[in-house]
């Protein structure tokens, strides 16, 4: 009975608010002061909460930058969602979506950096999330060329600031930067094999807990030609194809169990130095930031490549291999903050596999912090045209 008069009820007032309706003046619009608000201080203007509206990182605006190139940039975030290089948990395809759920909170409060005393969301950088790179999931093959094609294609144009102005790249030009949010590991090869094409051979700093110089016949067996480029061989094939500048490079947060002493020799070959986790209770954050500072040095373009599993799983459990011994997020952003002054030109972020994570988003958020004091950096240092001019102002001839 008191179910009838409910539904009794509900359907007369909705007779007569559509009755009521008919008689209304129609709200004149646009009434934009209901909705976006100048805030006080630094805050700029009010836009969606944080907790509605299309997920960018950190809120940015999208552009589908590879179905069009109306729109310019000095910095752009584009996904890469593959997975299939995996050796132990899936997932990371949906890394890109869940980074950036992750993000949303990154300027909520004006997204000023305090320890870097810089704001990337409000600076001279044109900054916008360009989506994913359409990647096929049936064919290893044939993704990794889509995700070199799809890298090479935003990376090669003009970037929106001293796009005349002479540059580090191949050619003397200024290029933009790109973030490029993953996927598993395996992507760090097509998007090496991009940045040769626009850099030549590069420094990397790799964070990981994992070497990922492995021989294919000592990590899967490689059974053929397509398993033997997988999560733990990128950086052998890297090497083998010349896309690493000579020992400039640099491993950091390692702590995996290994093959046999074998695996460390064969890393010296690929050109990588190597900082272990535990070093952080010997020489602490600023010499593992001195460590990287003198390995890669501040005169050369650098790559930076983070997979997540650097940080211990109690603070990043959703990645394909956790090990545990890692880095706290605060460390690791305090890391991060040290390479103040390097020439970063690119990096990724990889192996975020949301579906193990907690509802708190532990790793997603950490995911989405850590990239955030990358692009603080970045903008801080400045268009890569500044990479031509010494201290004193005068041009440097080449890098």
């Amino acid at each position: 009975m008191l179910a009838n008069l409910i539904t009794i009820g509900f359907l007369a007032t909705t007779a007569l608010a559509h009755g009521d309706h008919e008689h209304q003046i129609p709200i004149a619009g646009p009434h934009k002061a209901l909705w976006y608000n100048t805030l006080p201080g630094d805050g700029g203007t009010q836009a969606d909460s944080v907790f509605s509206g299309i997920s960018t990182f950190g809120r940015l605006p999208y552009y589908p930058c590879l179905a069009s190139e109306d729109v310019k940039f000095d910095i752009a975030f584009i996904g890469a969602p593959f997975d299939t290089g995996t050796s132990y948990r899936p997932g990371a395809r949906f890394g890109p979506s869940g980074i950036r759920q992750g993000s949303r909170r990154l300027n909520l409060y004006g997204g000023y950096n305090v320890p870097l005393k810089t704001n990337p969301f409000n600076s001279w950088a044109t900054i916008i999330d360009c989506g994913d790179i359409p990647v096929t999931s049936y064919d290893n093959t044939w993704a990794l060329h889509q995700i070199e094609e799809g890298h090479n294609a935003l990376l090669s144009r003009s970037p929106a600031t001293d796009a005349k102005e002479k540059g580090p790249a191949i050619n003397g030009k200024t290029l933009p930067r790109l973030l490029t949010l993953g996927g598993d590991h395996t992507i760090t090869l097509p998007l090496l094999r991009s940045m040769n094409r626009a850099y030549g051979p590069i420094s990397v700093i790799h964070f990981d807990s994992h070497l990922d110089t492995w021989k294919p016949k000592v990590f899967g067996g490689a059974p053929s030609k397509v398993a033997s480029i997988n999560h733990g061989t990128y950086f052998y094939h890297a090497a083998q194809e010349g896309l690493l500048a000579n020992d400039t490079n640099i491993h950091a947060g390692i702590r995996t169990t290994i093959s046999g002493p074998s695996d460390y020799e064969n890393d010296g070959y690929c050109g990588f130095e190597i900082v272990e986790a535990r070093e952080i209770d010997t020489i602490g954050m600023e010499g593992i930031i001195k460590k990287i500072r003198d390995r890669v040095g501040l005169t050369k373009p650098v790559y930076l490549s983070l997979d997540i599993d650097t940080l211990d799983p109690a603070f990043a459990p959703a990645t394909g291999t956790p090990e545990t011994g890692g880095w706290s997020t605060r460390e690791l952003r305090t890391i991060i903050r040290g390479l103040e002054g390097i020439n970063l030109v690119a990096a990724d972020i990889v192996e975020v596999a949301p579906a193990y994570d907690t509802n708190a988003e532990h790793t997603t958020m950490a995911a989405a912090d850590a990239l955030y004091e990358i692009m603080s950096l970045m903008v801080k240092k400045g268009p890569l045209s500044k990479m031509m001019i010494d201290e004193e102002g005068n041009e440097i001839a080449e890098l």
